[in-house]
């Protein structure tokens, strides 16, 4: 991560229609894979010093974006911490992916939307669409109606240069019932997912945009994870997974991996200089593993 600031135009800023797997390929190798969790709990709030409530969430959010969208790779605030104070909370979420984005962090919504049809297409127009005030420059979505289900975010995410990350092996311990549930034709629910996923980057370059949420605490996946797509790794920091388990964890994949941390970070608030800190001794502490590993193979 670099001390100093990297404009927008060379990181996150959209050029023209430019992909997303092509512009998160740029960030992580200009300011590092970290991808860091906006995710204002009432405790983490508590911790700050502020209220919880609309003021005590727009000052904790202004501060994790001043302090970390000039110089993170991704910023992901995670979007039922600001729907549960209503119009006003979202209203906050609207600006801190607007600041955001202007300082060049690509900004990925945590709401892992899933549906059919019309309302597949309206979350889609919610958060991949450039004129909603909620476009990001990603979306976690839910497979589990079908991969198919997610036809009209892959469609308006291709329109708008967008990026999905489609959940596969979450962090959850409960995540394995369904995920590691076999098919009829026998590979694991989550194998098939990744397998659609690795489907819609096909022959794609440097990246595709078609990412798969791989939990950072599973030990070893057991998956198939060459998807030509990014992986996104929650679990890093308070969920008990560290830096050094993503080796063992990704393999081969390690390079393509965007690790995910939020309490980790977050609990060194409200002061800039310390959250600033925190984010890049896990920014370290990834591109030693991931070199290491390189290396070793």
């Amino acid at each position: 991560m670099n001390d100093a600031t990297t404009t927008a135009a060379s990181v996150g800023a959209d050029t023209g229609r430019e992909p997303f797997g092509a512009r998160l390929r740029r960030a992580m190798d200009t300011r590092g894979p970290l991808c860091v969790g906006i995710d204002p709990h009432a405790s983490l709030l508590h911790d700050w010093g502020l209220s919880d409530d609309v003021a005590g969430l727009s000052a904790f959010t202004r501060t994790v974006v001043e302090a970390l969208a000039d110089r993170v790779a991704v910023l992901k605030p995670q979007s039922a911490f600001f729907e549960r104070f209503g119009s006003r909370g979202v209203a906050v979420l609207e600006e801190a992916v607007a600041e955001a984005r202007a300082a060049g962090a690509l900004v990925l919504m945590d709401a892992k939307r899933g549906d059919i049809g019309s309302t597949m297409a309206a979350y889609a127009a919610t958060y991949l669409d450039k004129d909603s005030p909620l476009f990001s420059d990603a979306l976690t979505v839910s497979p589990y109606l079908g991969f198919g289900s997610l036809r009209p975010a892959l469609d308006a995410a291709r329109v708008s240069g967008s990026g999905l990350f489609v959940l596969a092996l979450t962090s959850n311990p409960e995540g394995a019932e369904v995920q590691r549930a076999t098919t009829t034709g026998g590979p694991s629910v989550a194998q098939t997912v990744l397998d659609h996923a690795a489907e819609e980057n096909a022959g794609v370059t440097p990246l595709g945009s078609v990412g798969a949420v791989v939990g950072a605490t599973l030990g070893e996946a057991g998956v198939n994870l060459a998807i030509n797509g990014p992986l996104l790794a929650p679990g890093i920091g308070a969920q008990g997974a560290t830096p050094a388990d993503l080796p063992g964890v990704f393999g081969a994949a390690v390079g393509d991996v965007v690790p995910s941390v939020s309490r980790g970070v977050l609990r060194h608030g409200p002061d800039v200089y310390a959250l600033r800190a925190a984010a890049e001794r896990f920014d370290d502490d990834v591109r030693t593993a991931v070199e290491g590993a390189r290396r070793a193979r």
